[in-house]
């Protein structure tokens, strides 16, 4: 029988770890990223314990793309779609109407306003039952249709009933999973996201009396926006005609200002909220994070070990995208780029080095769009390499992507004396430019783009594959602000003083579902 996901296990034998990580949709089932970063958190800190929650959604089938390190005691995958059929059904859960008022009506505030004080008072709610509810009785019972009724007649019963249903299910469905699961023992809970793991986490915060940390790559509540605005799958019910006021809420409205609410909530929780760089604090506090909380720990690298990269001599002028092919990467906008560049630099080589079984649609695509464009013997796809024996042969990094944290790939050709161009994504014109307050100042490290523009992308690497003096120069002062401001041992340093001293394995007292 085919395995649905990744085996949970428990070493801790009942004691707590240091610290729960909670992470959605990424570790360990996905490579680069938010994974390697969790990945390299724990190899860091070897002296502390970990637990590792890992969110999913659905009953794909998923594998770990990392061998587990031995300080990670505990991991398990937490299902937003729920527990399995087995574990769903129990005794009937029977809760007066006065019950089913006040739970929808601390439901209804955590949805549309959010905050700690208000998901303790949905918990609250839920400790006045008999029992304590399942997630079937919050999703699939009599106790659950009360439960929607009430929420569709106070939040938008202008829209369609069977449409809101259905978005309500999807929507809270995840919110229902994380308060019914079974929390991992740990002194701190530290989450990646908001969203669902926030919740997680602010759920830990009120039920365990224990530190809550959040370290957000990119913001959660951005990216689910655009999503959400986009989606061809959410149903816009009302026809709000040219009315500029008084807006009556739709399903995407219902989404966003979900997802807002839920970051509000795991921002109240944490006692620190940490990020890459500064312009996502800008978005932290529009959502309303207390600035006296924010904190920047940038992404840290071995600069020595990819500092010792040597470039090779002899090789053809080579431009290198590394990274999945996936849509998010836009390899398709690099492709055209390559064409372009190639007018100008005879014998280009133009390397996409990743892994290409993520999306094998995306993937194909992309291999016919370089067979269309007759780039052949141009543009290759090595697959999942080894990125350090690959460096001595680039002269150029592109980082043609739609979206980003603090991309890795660019902190270490940075270390490498690689000069990159890249989207205006993330952190990017930080690394490649400085930050507003740079002191020393370590000049350009690079060319910044526009998304979505091949002819951007090629100029800026005609520029520096035509201009040894200026590609060595934006290589050597990358090479200095990675070195001074973005290596692994000062990350590591930041992450060991926020968790403070690692202590001996001990009994915290919790709910358990």
């Amino acid at each position: 029988m085919k395995s649905l996901g990744v085996p949970s296990f428990d070493r801790t034998w009942g004691k707590a770890t240091d610290i729960c990580l909670i992470a959605e949709g990424c570790y360990p089932h996905v490579t680069g990223g938010v994974s390697s970063w969790i990945d390299w958190l724990m190899r860091n800190l070897p002296d502390y314990s970990f637990s590792v929650v890992s969110l999913v959604s659905g009953d794909e089938s998923r594998t770990s793309r990392y061998p587990f390190p031995p300080n990670l005691l505990h991991f398990v995958e937490l299902d937003l779609k729920g527990p399995g059929p087995s574990q769903r059904f129990g005794r009937r859960l029977k809760v007066s109407s006065a019950q089913v008022d006040d739970f929808t009506q601390a439901l209804w505030r955590l949805v549309q306003k959010g905050g700690i004080d208000t998901l303790a008072d949905v918990i609250s709610a839920m400790d006045k039952f008999p029992r304590r509810p399942t997630y079937q009785d919050l999703t699939q019972s009599e106790f659950a249709w009360d439960v929607v009724c009430g929420m569709y007649r106070r939040i938008m019963p202008e829209a369609s009933f069977i449409d809101f249903f259905w978005a309500w299910q999807s929507l809270v469905g995840g919110l229902f999973a994380t308060l019914t699961f079974n929390l991992p023992q740990a002194r701190i809970y530290h989450t990646i996201s908001t969203g669902y793991a926030g919740i997680l986490a602010a759920r830990a915060a009120i039920d365990t009396n224990c530190r809550t940390l959040i370290t957000e790559h990119g913001i959660y509540t951005n990216e689910r926006r655009i999503e959400i605005l986009t989606a061809d799958w959410i149903v816009d019910t009302i026809d709000n005609g040219l009315a500029t006021d008084n807006r009556l809420m739709d399903i995407r409205d219902l989404w966003i200002k979900a997802f807002e609410s839920y970051a509000r909530t795991c921002y109240d929780a944490c006692d620190t909220i940490t990020t890459l760089y500064g312009d996502n604090q800008k978005l932290q506090l529009e959502l309303g994070a207390d600035r006296d909380r924010l904190k920047i720990i940038p992404n840290g690298i071995d600069v020595d070990r990819f500092g010792a990269v040597r470039p090779e001599h002899g090789n053809p002028p080579t431009m290198a995208l590394v990274g999945r092919v996936v849509p998010i990467k836009d390899v398709k906008t690099y492709i055209s780029a390559a064409r372009i560049v190639r007018e100008s630099v005879p014998g280009l080589r133009a390397l996409v080095l990743g892994p290409v079984d993520e999306d094998p649609q995306y993937a194909e695509e992309c291999l016919q769009m370089i067979a269309d464009l007759d780039l052949q013997e141009t543009v290759f796809l090595a697959g999942r390499v080894n990125v350090l024996e690959w460096l001595p042969r680039i002269h150029v990094m592109v980082l043609s992507s739609l979206s980003e944290a603090q991309p890795l790939t660019i902190l270490e050709a940075g270390a490498a004396g690689i000069p990159c161009v890249t989207t205006n994504v993330g952190s990017c014109s930080e690394i490649l430019h400085g930050a507003e307050d740079e002191f020393p100042r370590f000049g350009a490290g690079g060319i910044v783009t526009d998304v979505v523009s091949p002819d951007q992308i090629a100029e800026g690497v005609v520029a520096l594959l035509r201009d040894d003096h200026l590609r060595r120069e934006m290589g050597n002062s990358l090479r200095r602000r990675v070195r001074h401001l973005y290596s692994s041992e000062r990350s590591r340093d930041a992450y060991a003083r926020l968790y403070g001293d690692p202590k001996p394995h001990q009994e915290v007292v919790r709910w358990q579902a």
